[in-house]
């Protein structure tokens, strides 16, 4: 029997390898992604009514937590999912993910070995795995404005991070036409982070682009000029001048380069780990907005195979993608009505989309 397992880099959802189950929007929903975030940790009830409502709770929330935790065991049991899953201890609530059952720690654990590879390939080649398991926009269909405002920066620094380490390799590697897509995608859509810029226009000046490096560079600086009144680091500086005295730049991962890069590496914070000792951050008073919990949207999956699901990710998997509703060649992923909607409840999700595998 596969084992079940939860995706939470992009859709939000419950897997056996091939198929996978879609949550739709609801309060148990976000729940879910809460304690899944937090992996390990336990999770204070307070944070935990705060993700789910985003408003004031309502005076019977506490109760109605405990409905959302009985909900998704309801969910679980469906799945094969051990009851205890989610447990309850005294303040909150716990889940123990680790690789094989949740996708953030998977991808967390292959980040750390990657830093330890022992040579740039390896790294590579690991960085490059650990980027394939997000398959778009972290919670993509979870609804909690806190968990998307305090979390979801979090989680996408940590893929960031990896990118630029990841293009940062290639590049020390001398396989700057290899990486050029992956940066020009991620300047483009991160024009924020500095360093996609400066990847970018090394990687166009030593592909022989020189005239688009140089356009590459005035663009950063005008853009850093008018935005925040600011000139370009000391990096892009010293770039721009060897691109305008058409210096050589060394391509090798030779003693020159790969050292300096693992001096940056190890001047990065280490890995968030799975959660924290206790999740709890402060509250917040908005108008108070009482509103029922409901049931998380999920498709029947089909009986669970006898085989492994576990597959072996592929190196060339494109790092950058963004999709908000892709998933990995060969699965099939669905979404249904809410298991148990109530027809007047103000957050009831629309007829969900039935998503198909490419």
């Amino acid at each position: 029997m596969s084992r079940m397992r939860f995706q939470l880099l992009g859709l939000l959802s419950i897997t056996d390898g091939e198929h996978a189950a879609v949550l739709q929007p609801s309060k148990p929903t976000n729940l879910l992604a809460a304690l899944l975030i937090h992996s390990g940790a336990v999770v204070s009830t307070d944070y935990l009514l705060r993700a789910v409502w985003d408003t004031e709770p309502p005076a019977t929330a506490r109760a109605a937590l405990q409905s959302c935790v009985l909900r998704l065991r309801r969910i679980f049991a469906k799945y094969g999912i051990a009851n205890d899953t989610i447990e309850a201890v005294p303040g909150g609530y716990r889940m123990r993910m680790d690789h094989e059952t949740l996708d953030l720690v998977r991808f967390r654990g292959l980040v750390q070995s990657a830093g330890s590879a022992r040579d740039a390939e390896t790294e590579s080649y690991v960085l490059r795995e650990a980027l394939a398991l997000w398959q778009g926009p972290v919670l993509a269909n979870v609804s909690s404005h806190m968990l998307h405002r305090d979390e979801a920066p979090r989680l996408s620094e940590e893929r960031l991070r990896a990118l630029e380490r990841l293009c940062d390799i290639e590049l020390a590697r001398g396989r700057c036409r290899e990486v050029l897509t992956d940066v020009w995608d991620a300047a483009r859509r991160h024009p924020e982070r500095e360093r996609f810029a400066e990847q970018l226009i090394e990687a166009l000046y030593r592909t022989g682009r020189q005239t688009e490096a140089l356009v590459e560079i005035r663009a950063v600086k005008e853009r850093l000029k008018e935005e925040f009144g600011i000139d370009p680091g000391a990096p892009l500086q010293r770039l721009e001048l060897a691109i305008l005295r058409g210096e050589e730049l060394d391509t090798a991962p030779g003693p020159g380069v790969l050292p300096a890069i693992e001096a940056r590496a190890s001047t990065r914070p280490a890995a968030l780990p799975g959660g924290v000792a206790r999740a709890d951050l402060p509250s917040r008073a908005p108008a108070e907005t009482p509103a029922q919990e409901q049931a998380p949207a999920v498709a029947a999956l089909p009986p669970a195979a006898s085989t492994a699901h576990d597959k072996a990710h592929d190196p060339a998997h494109d790092p950058t993608s963004a999709r908000t509703a892709d998933t990995t060649p060969g699965h099939t992923v669905t979404s249904v009505p809410s298991l148990a909607p109530s027809p007047a409840s103000p957050d009831a999700p629309p007829n969900s989309p039935r998503f198909n595998a490419r």
